[in-house]
Parts: C-alpha cells; sequence; structure tokens
C-alpha cells in the first residue's frame, strides 16, 4: 500500500469535483432501487406453502386470511428482510473492502473473512455454547477479523502481480481455515448438526429474531462509511497524496477494514457466509459508475453498492426458487451466488490485460552446497522408506516388524494378514499421491512462475469433486472405480474449461491463475449444492471424500495413478530445461525457440493428469502441491533436475506422516490426512507469505 501510482488491479475510484453533475447517479440509483423493490414482490410470493398473488393481495386489501399472514409473518417476510439486509452488508462491505486495498478482487471471500467467521462460529458451535444473534455476529466478527487482518498483512507489497497475490495468499488461508472447519464438524457431528449447510448461505429464518437485532447493526455501520466517503476518495488517489490532503491514511483503511468485516459479520450471523456477493456488486457498480459522471465519489457508490447487493442477493434467491420450485427450500442461495460471482470472476480474468507478471518477490536463492544437496535427497528417501515402515505398524492394531516381515514372506496369521491387506495399500496410496500432487504443485509453480500457486487453482480438484460427488449422490453404492472415474472426468472437463478460456492470452499466467480460482469456486459450490441434496450417509461419505482420505484403499485402485507417475516421471524429466526456462521468464524460452504456449499446455496437462488421478486415489488433499515444491527450492535451488525428485519425496513424506497422525491420534476413530495437511501447510504458507513479503 506504499506506492502513490495507482496498479492495473487497483478500481478507479477517483473522486469526481464538486460541481459535477450527480443527477444521472442519483437517477441511476433510484432505478437500481425500482428493480429491488420489484424483485421483492416476486420474491415475496414465492415459497413451499400455497400462498401465492391473490392471498397477499387480499391481505393488503383487508382480507382475512388466516393461514396467509401466518406464511408472511413466519417465513416469506424473515427471508425477504433477511436478503435485503445481507445484500446491503455484503454489497457495502466488499465496496470498503475494494477501496481500501485498492484491489478490485477484494471481497469478504478473498480475505478470507466468512471462512474465518465460519469457523469461529463452528467452534463455539462444537464445544455446545449456544449464543444469542447479536453474541454469534461478535464470535463471527472476531473470526472473520483476524482472517482478513492475516491477508492483508501477508499480501501487501511483493512487487508486481497484488491482485492475484492477494487472491492466492486469501484462498490458501481459507482452505487452511475450511480445513479446521470440516475436522470440528466430523469430530462433533452432533454439536453442530445443520452448519455444513448453513456454510453454504441460506436466507431461510425461523423469524425475525436475528434480522431485527442485527439490522441496527448494519445500519449505524453504513453510516459511519458513508461518514467516512470522502477519506476513501482522497485514500484512492495514492498514499502521498492523501496524506498531503490531510487524510490519516492508517486510520482510515482501519475503519474500513474493520467495519467492513463488521458488516460481513453480521451477514454471516443472519444467512451465513452467502458467496462472491461482496465481489460482483461492488465490482458492477464500478464497470456503470466509470460511465456515469460524478458516480465515482464513495457518497454514491456506498448506497449504489447497497442496492445491488440487495438485487444480486434477491435476484438469486429469486432464480433458485423459479429453478427447483418447492425442492429450492433445500439448495442454499449462496450456492447461486457463488456461481455468478465465479463467472463474473472469470469475466473479469478475461477482460484483464494478459500478463504473467505475477511473481510474489520470494527469492528462491541457491539453496545448499552440492554435499548439502546429496545430503538432502538421499536423507529424504531414506527417512521416507523409515516412515512407510513405521506407518505400517501404527494404527487402531499396533503391528511389530517381524509381523510386516512374515506377512511380506505369507507367513502371517489371520489377524495380521487382515491388518496388512487393509493397511498396506494405504500408505501405498499416502506415498503415490503425495508424490504425484507435489509434482503437480512443481509444474503448475514453473508455468505460472509463481511459488505460491498449486494444483488447486487450475480447477482440476473442484472438477474432480463435482464428478466423484455427483457418483455418491446418484449412485450410492458406487465402487471405488465409479466415484474415482467420475473425479477423472470431472477433472477432466474442468481443465478444458479453463485451458480454452485462457487460450485467448496464450495461457498468460495471471488470466490463467484467476480462471482456474473461479472454475474452483463453482465447482465447489455445485459440490457442495450436491452434498446437501443428498441423504445424511452419503454426506458424511462425500464430506470424508472430499477431506482426503485412503481409508479402504485395495492395490488395484492404485493402478490407475501408478500408470500415470510412470509416464509423467520420464517426460517431467525431459521437460526439466523447459521447466528451467519457463520459471525465469517470456522472452528467454521464445529465444530459445520454446513456443510458449504449447510447452505450458503440455505441461499443465501432465500436472492435470498428476492431480486428477491422485484426487481420484485418495481425495482432496490441499497444500501438497505448495509446500512440498517450494521446500524443495529453498533447498536445492531453482534447477528442476534437483527440484522434481525432491518434490515428489517431501510430498511423499508429507502425506505419509498426514496419513499415520490421522489414523493414530484418535484410534479407533480416524481424521483425513487431507484436513492433516492443511494444518501443517498453512503455517509453513504463512511463513513463506511473511518471508516473500520481507524479501520484497
Amino acid at each position: 500500500m506504499r506506492s502513490s501510482t495507482r496498479s492495473q488491479s487497483e478500481p478507479v475510484t477517483a473522486p469526481g469535483g464538486a460541481t459535477r453533475p450527480r443527477l444521472g447517479a442519483v437517477l441511476l440509483i433510484g432505478l437500481g432501487v425500482v428493480v429491488a423493490t420489484l424483485l421483492a414482490g416476486v420474491h415475496v410470493t414465492q415459497g413451499s406453502a400455497n400462498v401465492g398473488l391473490p392471498e397477499l393481495l387480499g391481505l393488503a386489501t383487508g382480507a382475512s386470511d388466516d393461514q396467509a399472514a401466518a406464511v408472511l409473518v413466519a417465513s416469506r417476510m424473515p427471508r425477504l428482510l433477511a436478503g435485503v439486509l445481507v445484500g446491503v452488508a455484503l454489497g457495502v462491505a466488499g465496496l470498503v473492502m475494494q477501496s481500501v486495498s485498492r484491489n478490485l478482487l477484494a471481497s469478504p471471500d478473498t480475505l478470507a473473512v466468512n471462512a474465518g467467521s465460519y469457523l469461529a462460529v463452528v467452534g463455539v458451535a462444537a464445544f455446545g455454547v449456544v449464543l444469542p444473534a447479536l453474541g454469534g455476529g461478535l464470535v463471527a466478527f472476531i473470526g472473520g477479523l483476524a482472517a482478513a487482518g492475516l491477508v492483508l498483512a501477508l499480501s501487501a507489497g511483493g512487487g508486481g502481480g497484488g491482485t492475484v497475490r492477494l487472491v492466492l495468499a486469501g484462498s490458501a488461508i481459507a482452505l487452511a481455515l475450511q480445513a479446521i472447519t470440516i475436522m470440528l464438524l466430523l469430530l462433533y457431528p452432533e454439536a453442530t448438526t445443520g452448519l455444513y449447510a448453513w456454510n453454504q448461505g441460506t436466507l431461510a429464518q425461523t423469524g425475525l429474531g436475528p434480522v431485527s437485532q442485527l439490522a441496527p447493526v448494519v445500519l449505524v455501520a453504513v453510516a459511519v462509511l458513508l461518514g467516512f466517503s470522502r477519506q476513501f476518495d482522497l485514500v484512492a488517489l495514492g498514499d502521498d497524496t492523501a496524506t498531503v490532503l490531510g487524510v490519516r491514511v492508517r486510520r482510515t483503511r482501519l475503519v474500513g477494514i474493520v467495519v467492513a468485516v463488521l458488516l460481513s459479520a453480521a451477514a454471516v450471523t443472519v444467512a451465513g457466509p452467502i458467496g462472491f456477493v461482496g465481489l460482483a456488486a461492488p465490482a458492477i457498480v464500478r464497470l456503470i459508475a466509470v460511465r456515469v459522471p460524478g458516480m465515482q465519489r464513495h457518497v454514491l457508490l456506498i448506497p449504489a453498492a447497497a442496492v445491488m447487493g440487495v438485487i444480486v442477493v434477491l435476484g438469486a434467491d429469486v432464480l433458485l426458487r423459479l429453478a427447483f420450485g418447492k425442492a429450492a427450500v433445500e439448495v442454499p442461495t449462496g450456492v447461486v451466488t457463488t456461481v455468478f460471482g465465479a463467472v463474473f470472476l472469470i469475466a473479469l480474468a478475461m477482460r484483464a490485460k494478459a500478463s504473467s507478471e505475477t511473481s510474489t518477490g520470494f527469492v528462491i536463492g541457491a539453496g545448499l552446497s552440492p554435499r548439502g544437496r546429496f545430503l538432502v535427497m538421499a536423507g529424504s528417501g531414506v527417512l521416507l522408506v523409515v516412515l512407510a515402515f513405521v506407518s505400517l505398524l501404527l494404527g487402531d492394531a499396533k503391528l511389530l516388524g517381524g509381523d510386516v516381515l512374515n506377512w511380506v514372506t505369507g507367513r502371517a496369521g489371520p489377524l495380521v494378514e487382515f491388518v496388512m491387506n487393509t493397511r498396506a495399500p494405504r500408505v501405498a496410496a499416502a506415498v503415490l499421491a503425495g508424490a504425484a500432487l507435489a509434482l503437480a504443485g512443481t509444474v503448475v509453480q514453473a508455468v505460472s512462475r509463481n511459488p505460491l500457486a498449486e494444483p488447486a487453482i487450475l480447477g482440476v480438484t473442484g472438477g474432480a469433486g463435482v464428478g466423484a460427488i455427483l457418483v455418491i449422490t446418484f449412485w450410492p453404492l458406487a465402487t471405488f472405480l465409479g466415484v474415482a472415474t467420475g473425479g477423472v472426468v470431472g477433472a477432466a472437463i474442468a481443465a478444458v474449461i479453463v485451458f480454452g478460456l485462457a487460450l485467448r492470452g496464450g495461457l498468460a499466467s495471471t488470466r490463467l491463475i484467476l480462471i482456474g480460482l473461479g472454475v474452483s469456486a463453482a465447482a465447489g459450490a455445485i459440490t457442495s449444492m450436491l452434498i446437501i441434496a443428498t441423504d445424511p450417509y452419503n454426506a458424511a461419505k462425500a464430506l470424508t471424500w472430499l477431506s482426503g482420505s485412503t481409508y479402504g484403499r485395495t492395490f488395484p485402485q492404485l493402478i490407475p495413478l501408478l500408470i500415470v507417475l510412470l509416464i509423467a516421471v520420464p517426460l517431467l524429466v525431459g521437460a526439466r530445461r523447459e521447466l528451467d526456462l519457463l520459471a525465469f521468464d517470456d522472452d528467454t524460452p521464445r529465444v530459445l525457440g520454446i513456443r510458449l504456449g504449447r510447452a505450458r499446455l503440455g505441461l499443465l496437462a501432465l500436472a492435470v493428469a498428476l492431480s486428477a488421478t491422485a484426487v481420484a486415489a485418495v481425495g482432496v488433499i490441499g497444500f501438497v502441491g505448495l509446500v512440498a515444491p517450494h521446500a524443495a527450492r529453498a533447498l536445492v535451488g531453482a534447477r528442476h533436475a534437483l527440484v522434481l525428485p525432491l518434490a515428489a519425496l517431501l510430498g511423499a513424506l508429507l502425506v505419509t506422516v498426514a496419513d499415520t497422525l490421522g489414523r493414530t491420534m484418535i484410534a479407533p476413530g480416524q481424521l483425513p490426512a487431507g484436513l492433516l495437511t492443511a494444518v501443517v501447510g498453512a503455517p509453513y504458507f504463512v511463513w513463506l507469505l511473511w518471508r516473500s513479503r520481507r524479501a520484497a
């Protein structure tokens, strides 16, 4: 936030002069109010009860209809008012977050505010604490503020690529927080009943209690932000200019972020985290404001964002109930807004100038000395063998080394035979999946030239989740092969969408990352909708699979992953020179005759194949493709001849340790390996971002 010049990713919010005409802007806001009112009129006629427009008009004219009145007061009006409150809160919160960070992609989603608020609420519920609406709002505020502060602190600075850096930081922190949340949901299922569906954002209300308690908070917060509107106008011009004009920049930013998080927490308390409203609504307003004289001042932008937020939320809810009818009760409104927001994010990425300058500013360095590199490589290989052997011994039933040797030679007893036949494939799955995810992450980071990237940004993980959950939902008795096939097909479709859209810019890194994140968000929303719509047993199965688990694996199920590894490893070794050059810049590979588009497409296709088969084998395991490649570069330098094998070893180690801990910490209960890799990977990622910020 130091520079007084505005980067390409910053929103255009230059204040207009006092004499600029505002009549057009006011009329436009009035038109928005009319549209929101019409949507509210349609919204209040929708629902599962047989109470439509004629019955409601009868109530308005004084006719007596107890059933219609009860439905209106107990269900329709609370849902409508919740939609209005959430729309206002998220629209204004997103606008202010974008203004104070000078980043068009800042929002309660990309700053992990929603994830932090959700974790705080689930954490309180898991330990049996019941709070009123205001108390729950305070808890959500504390969690959201902590998450937003962490993301903003870690994403600040770092040279160019501020937009991608912010989104990557927020996405990774949100992933870690969500992993901890899912762990609580799995460990305390009775105390947290219904909170998974609530996480997707639903306007369904049991009365006016939460809305009536939090409406004053939202109104006061919006009034405070309107009072700071002139300061926000000047901050948008740059820190130096604003300081010269008498604005206390740090205080203005602090007030903006704290109040915006308070608005987001109020929305989360009322309806759960409704995704991407805080991104799409203010971004639409800014796109319109550029063409309307006088509308770029925050005294008009704030009410315009509030109205647009209401239009987005109520419009999504109306469309949802038009599409699903009475079944819409089970589908959260946040699913629709997230899909809409993901499409909007992709559209912004397509409009953005093609650029590959996404470096985080982190200096990799030369790594260890040649002798140190050899010792690290050899030590990692030996440590993997030792840990794999120890993992065979540990679990709900403890074994001895002699038991393993007897099983290998075919002389084990029935009990040892049974334990080893179930445990050995799990250890093999952890090793193979960890290596595959680490190799995929190495390729993605090199091609995108961003050491903070990972395979999930390509949408592959999200696509695999949609494909697998579709199979689980519509074929509850599906075999592992069926679920895995669904995952691979879903990953392939997601990859085709991402690559197809990014090809217009020659697979430029900035565009590729933003499109991938948009596809991932949409896939996550669709996956959540499928989980919520199924029966409780399938929901638990799906949630466990999405958390990454080696439970129930057999050796034949690992054959596809093994085949892909055997094909990909020689190809990547042969492409190590291209990876070195692509990770350096765009010009050098062109001078040396490398066709950037073709090279990137081929390498990313290998990354997709590795990620898809790994996800199909063990489910969704995060952070391995981020942590392992970066740790390898820090140890042996940037040459991929050394990075590739060491990253594979470190990835296998990480997943093996996570799987072993998950099987032993609460035995005979189990924790999915993917949750533990997120818990381990998150602190490393925070350290990495902090170090890269200081280096920049």
